[in-house]
């Protein structure tokens, strides 16, 4: 993976998308009842935080190795 700002707008998006997954996750596993389906929902919510995590390493590690900005001299 380069590290180019379109790639970090992509990781960031797909952070978003799956943060978004986690809260529609979540709403489901409360109006939810049952032990089959609070298990799906609990393995579901397990693999998007999975995700997220490695998205946010991904995201991470692109900045730490972007250059920073240098003052301008007085």
């Amino acid at each position: 993976m380069s590290d180019n700002p379109q790639n970090l707008v992509q990781i960031e998006r797909r952070i978003s998308a799956v943060r978004q997954n986690l809260m529609e996750l979540e709403e489901q596993a409360t109006a939810l009842s049952g032990a089959a389906v609070e298990e799906l929902n609990a393995r579901r919510i397990a693999d998007q935080e999975a995700r997220l995590e490695l998205l946010m390493r991904q995201r991470d590690e692109i900045l730490s190795r972007s250059p920073t900005p240098k003052k301008p001299k007085s």
